[in-house]
């Protein structure tokens, strides 16, 4: 290239606002990956579940039909610390060593993040972490303590400790929207992670989102009176159900307001709104109860019971819930605006996820943690302009171990050996892989905790699954997805499936083998069985 043609081109980007620091970042893709807590994909309209008529996420919606959507999606571990370990290591729990909410990750081994600053990009987290420890592998951070709070958060930055008025998932999304107007690196590729803790419990939704759906019924999941009849035993031994345990104040809000003193129902009550409303404004307060009041005076005045009372407290809970979603949904669309009017869309990535599934009433739950459906599945939906299909869907199994793979070779970043996921670029790039696993791996370790859910593992297939709760001995359950997708009949140990479940499990066994998962999963004596299982019984 000649001088004078080299001084031309220069002009001309010039003048058309591509300077030669803008050219040089876009010949890399950059990353937006949008992250949730507890978001289940039945939440999403785009998935096609039973809650699609009430319209929960239009932006999301947007996404989808912009880009690839996963249907077999599917966490490693249901539970919100872990699975985000997973996703920055690329490594199952055992392996990064992050295996429950009480452990501490450690900062200091490979991250993906890490490699990507490497590799020429400059990286930004906002939002929840939930690792503990200060970020590494970022060139800014703001960060929620622990699970944070909804109304006015707090949050952890380099500079220390800051208070933000707002809702944490508008403050959120302002935090990562002024960092890509003003706070990256113009000169380099981005990966940018907004990490949102909506919809986790409480489930406080911002204020202008409170008459949302007051006017509807939202429709009840066929499950909502499950009884967990054919399950095995863990299934009746838990604490997150919305009949017993879901606290009509604390978790519902009923008469909740910051002087409130009513003891709490359950011993693990979970009373972060309660403690939340002592930070809240009086404006806020004060709309906040102009809502609820009146419809409380209702409630009081209904004196429901029974299976009437449990529609109840679903129908606020699901409101509230998907209140939260929305908030999440109107985050994607100006994160979305944003890339546009910076003329950044057509080079970025953008990834829509959560953490793992949840239960909105399904067998009568609320929660996650379960290798049951629900609970396994977490909503995937990439968009990369030029690369996936708009409005196209994938049915091959991934799962959170394969993002850190993917951001990678997206990238065009060396991908570590000793990473244990696959890279999606491949399903991306072509709508399949004629060479992918036919089997993804399940193991959780929060036991005896909150909601009591035993420690498991387990297999699923394209068609079946297979689940040992080991610390209790032999209580094993196998479904078969395709006859029975809400896994209501335990078909362990039936005569015609002896052939079928010794199959599955020497799958097992060779699974756990090629994931090197050599954890202690033996059985426990007898009077630690009768101490942790709960003495209630389920009605």
């Amino acid at each position: 290239m000649n001088q004078n043609y080299s001084l031309l081109l220069l002009l001309f980007l010039t003048l058309f606002g591509f300077g030669p620091q803008d050219l040089r970042a876009d010949q890399k893709p950059n990353i937006v990956f949008i992250f949730s807590d507890d978001h289940a994909p039945h939440a999403i309209g785009a998935y096609n579940g039973w809650l699609k008529s009430v319209n929960p996420t239009p932006r999301i919606d947007q996404l989808a039909n912009q880009g690839m959507l996963f249907e077999k999606s599917f966490c490693t571990n249901s539970i919100c610390g872990p699975s985000r370990a997973v996703i920055m290591t690329g490594k199952h729990s055992h392996k990064n060593g992050f295996m429950n909410n009480g452990n501490s990750f450690n900062w200091n081994q490979q991250t993906f993040p890490k490699i990507l600053r490497k590799a020429g990009y400059t990286t930004a987290l906002y939002g929840k972490s939930h690792l503990k420890g200060n970020p590494k592998g970022f060139d800014d951070w703001k960060v929620l303590p622990g699970q944070g709070d909804y109304y006015n958060p707090d949050l952890i930055t380099p500079k220390g400790r800051v208070r933000i008025d707002g809702h944490c998932t508008d403050v959120v999304t302002d935090l990562a929207v002024e960092w890509l107007k003003t706070g990256r690196d113009k000169t380099k590729p981005f990966m940018l992670m907004v990490q949102h803790k909506a919809p986790h419990r409480n489930w406080m939704p911002a204020l202008r989102h409170l008459p949302l759906y007051d006017d509807i019924k939202i429709p009840e999941p066929t499950t909502l009176f499950d009884k967990w009849e054919d399950n095995a035993p863990p299934a009746r031994h838990q604490e997150l159900e919305i009949d017993r345990h879901m606290d009509i104040n604390y978790d519902l809000f009923l008469d909740l307001t910051a002087d409130y003193e009513g003891a709490p129902s359950q011993k693990r009550q979970d009373r972060s709104a309660w403690r939340n409303m002592k930070k809240m404004t009086k404006d806020q307060l004060s709309s906040w109860r102009a809502f609820y009041g009146p419809r409380d005076k209702a409630f009081h005045e209904a004196n429901l019971s029974g299976k009437e009372l449990v529609r109840w407290k679903f129908q606020r809970y699901a409101k509230n819930y998907l209140r939260c979603v929305r908030g999440v949904d109107d985050s994607v669309g100006k994160i979305q605006d944003t890339l546009k009017n910076l003329k950044l869309d057509d080079n970025t990535v953008v990834i829509y996820s959560s953490d793992q599934g949840f239960y909105i009433g399904d067998h009568g739950w609320y929660d996650k943690r379960w290798m049951y459906e629900e609970s396994l599945m977490m909503p995937l939906i990439v968009k990369w302009p030029g690369v996936t299909k708009p409005d196209s869907r994938s049915v091959q199994m991934v799962q959170n171990l394969d993002y850190a793979q993917t951001f990678l070779e997206m990238a065009g970043a060396e991908i570590p050996s000793n990473m244990q996921g696959r890279s999606l670029v491949p399903i991306l790039k072509n709508g399949k892989s004629d060479d992918w696993r036919d089997s993804i791996y399940y193991h959780y370790y929060e036991y005896p905790s909150v909601h009591m859910i035993p420690r498991h593992y387990g297999i699923r297939t394209e068609r079946y699954k297979l689940i040992h709760f080991y610390q209790f001995g032999n209580e094993w359950e196998m479904y078969d997805l395709k006859e029975d997708p809400d896994e209501l009949t335990n078909i362990y140990g039936k005569a015609d499936k002896k052939s079928l479940q010794k199959d599955l499990k020497e799958q097992l066994v060779a699974i756990r083998k090629f994931y090197d998962d050599n954890t202690d999963v033996s059985e426990k004596p007898d009077e630690w069985k009768n101490k942790v299982r709960p003495i209630t019984k389920a009605k």
